[in-house]
């Protein structure tokens, strides 16, 4: 079942594509502010 309020039970094929192309951005995003991280705290020492 997807969602945790009252979402759709059924996607699309489209739908869930949509779903999993913004996730990966998202990921993407989340990697790109821990390599920053880990570069600054690196300076730092």
């Amino acid at each position: 079942m997807y969602g945790c309020c009252g979402g759709r039970s059924f996607l699309t094929k489209e739908e869930k594509l949509e779903m999993l192309e913004e996730y990966r951005k998202e990921l993407e995003s989340e990697a790109q502010g821990v390599a920053e991280r880990i570069k600054e705290l690196k300076k730092a020492n």
